[in-house]
């Protein structure tokens, strides 16, 4: 309603005026550099605070949205007023409008000479955990190396750190985005960003920054909006940005949404696990080995109980609805948010699992994407369609697709994989438990690995216990074992690696497999088929024995809560098979080296100088 008013007061007064508004449903109409060069004044009517860097050296009249919409004639007058320049007939009022909560992204100018180059950029990984810090590092190293200024965000399982401020953002020359799910951009419109995975940050960080600086386009520009033409705008332009981005950094779009749900997902299953281990400990130590059954009613109001309900019906509870929000918000944004959720919620009511979860949110999230482009209304009603028309039509669609299409055959896939898992004998769990293994190694932290581990976790729902623990098991394997390697076998690594095979030990206990990745990143074709097998070992023994973990994170901490691990002897034996396997092809296949002042620095070099 401020953005009609104005425009209409601003016609009226014979000035040429161009409306950005920012709300809901994001930016529409997003102002350029070029344009807000080009403005004698910018009238600022917001009832939010709003970043002013992209104006500087611009006039600027504040106002209220109430003072825009009952004052839009004088507000216009007093932007034509005195000051650096006037808006007589056709001049031009650059204007922005703020009816939510998100604020005009900065914009900056190009770098001034004289001045290193400034590169800000945000990592981030669906676990927030190893791929986020190792990310920036690399960032951080490959700039500093090139002489260049560098501030990382990193979006880790505890929020933001080192967060961005406008002013960082107003002075960097190019923003690189190294995530593994979906990142916020709305507040880079107008600079250079340059959107990848964690992976070529971790392996290049130099090489990436340099890609980067040569090959970053403009995010929400004009000749963005060109491109996009009556099809959508600015919506437009950021999917087609984020598909593209996605696409050359060799991950899927649909692994980068899915991987943002289960992303917000992890700690409800986790925190829920863990409750619920407790929960049995409680118990155990009540009721001797009768603690196992601490969910049934006849202990209902004792601690145990309790905390079993909080962990089952609580947090995971929750734990789909989150997953498919969150699909569905990093496909549409906020407003697929409600649907994803509701979606979810019915999934939990029709049987169907974290595998309807993962289905409503897909559903949720692109059928509001499609009605977010599709309606279009009047200017003055456009703040209906966040807050009624969307959450409204997407909840009726995906509700009824949820509760009449897909509930019960996916309830039935669910119900016979479940019988299925649960009716393996041993030869054929072990070799589930092999493959789940193997997965986990292959990539530490990646595509391959995030699905043997949402795969697992998903099934907790359902209480299918076994996959989970090969996978924790299977996990925890590679950086133990080159914890034990670069002990065992010295002269196989150099100094750096040695001391780097301390911290690999530290993290393969917490279950965070992606300590093994420097290590596969120097020596790929040694060091990954050494870890797969021995993965594959341990995933095989702890599903051929039966072994069953209700805790779905920890690594070797939630040994010791009695009654987390079922067959908790066999479940060790197949964590120090694997380590031993992996430890010893280590040493096997990787070759001596000889190193010298010259050569500490570049392992790679000297491993090809000695095959």
């Amino acid at each position: 309603m401020a953005a009609e008013a104005l425009r209409r007061a601003a016609q009226a007064a014979g000035d040429d005026l161009r409306v950005e508004t920012q709300g809901g449903v994001g930016a529409q109409d997003t102002l350029t550099p070029a344009e807000i060069a080009a403005a004698d004044a910018v009238i600022l009517a917001a009832d939010v605070k709003v970043d002013e860097g992209r104006f500087a050296g611009k006039r600027i009249v504040r106002a209220s949205i109430g003072e825009a919409i009952r004052n839009a004639a004088g507000l216009i007058s007093q932007a034509g007023g005195s000051g650096t320049g006037s808006t007589g007939a056709g001049g031009t009022v650059a204007t922005t409008t703020t009816a939510g909560t998100v604020s005009p992204p900065p914009t900056s100018t190009p770098g001034t000479a004289g001045r290193p180059l400034s590169i800000v950029g945000i990592t981030s990984c669906p676990t927030g955990i190893a791929h986020t810090f190792m990310a920036a590092e690399g960032l951080e190293s490959g700039a500093k190396a090139l002489g260049y200024r560098v501030k990382v965000e990193t979006q880790g399982s505890v929020g933001a750190g080192n967060p961005l401020t406008p002013q960082d953002i107003a002075a960097a020359d190019v923003v690189i985005i190294a995530a593994d799910t979906n990142v916020d951009l709305s507040r880079f419109a107008g600079k250079r960003v340059y959107q990848t995975g964690t992976k070529p940050a971790i392996s290049g960080g130099q090489a990436l920054v340099q890609r980067a600086l040569a090959e970053a386009p403009v995010y929400g520009t004009a000749a963005g909006l060109a491109v996009a033409g009556a099809e959508g705008g600015t919506d437009f332009v950021s999917q087609a940005s984020a598909g593209k981005a996605a696409k050359n950094a060799g991950t899927p779009a649909f692994y980068k949404h899915l991987m943002t749900g289960v992303s917000h997902m992890l700690p409800f299953v986790v925190a829920g696990g863990l409750l619920i281990a407790i929960a049995f400990a409680i118990g155990s130590f009540q009721f001797g080995d009768q603690g196992i059954f601490i969910y049934e009613d006849r202990y209902a109001g004792t601690l145990g109980n309790t905390l079993f309900q909080i962990g089952s019906k609580g947090a995971f509870g929750l734990f789909v609805p989150v997953l498919a929000g969150y699909i569905a918000f990093s496909i549409a944004d906020r407003p697929g948010l409600a649907p994803g959720m509701i979606g979810g919620f019915l999934a939990g009511l029709t049987g169907s699992g974290f595998l309807g979860g993962i289905i409503a949110g897909f559903l949720a999230g692109y059928i509001v994407l499609w009605l977010t482009r599709s309606i279009r209304l009047p200017r003055t009603l456009e703040g209906l369609k966040p807050t009624l028309i969307l959450p409204l039509l997407g909840t009726l669609a995906v509700g009824l697709l949820m509760m009449l299409v897909v509930g019960r055959p996916v309830a039935a896939a669910l119900t016979g994989l479940t019988a299925w898992l649960q009716g393996l004998g041993n030869t054929s769990a072990g070799l589930l438990g092999a493959l789940l293994g193997a997965m986990m190694a292959f990539d530490m932290g990646g595509p391959i690995n995030k699905a043997a581990y949402t795969f697992s976790t998903g099934l907790l729902g359902a209480k299918v216990y076994g996959p989970i623990a090969a996978v924790m098991a299977a996990g925890m394997t590679p950086p133990l074992a080159l914890f034990f390697a670069t002990l065992f076998f010295k002269n196989r690594f150099t100094h750096d690696e040695r001391e780097a095979g301390k911290a690999a030990g530290v993290l393969g206990i917490s279950f965070i497999t992606e300590g093994a990745i420097p290590f596969a990143a120097r020596d790929p074709l040694r060091v990954i088929p050494a870890l797969m097998v021995g993965s594959a070992v341990a995933g095989a023994i702890s599903m051929a024995a039966g072994c069953l973990l209700r805790a779905p994170h920890g690594g070797i901490f939630v040994l010791f809560i009695p009654n987390a691990v079922t067959n908790l002897p066999m479940y060790v034996v197949a964590l120090l098979a694997g380590t031993a396997v992996s430890t010893v092809m280590l040493g096997i296949l990787k070759k001596p080296i000889v190193e010298t002042p010259a050569a500490t620095n570049t392992p790679s070099v000297a491993n090809a100088a000695t095959d």
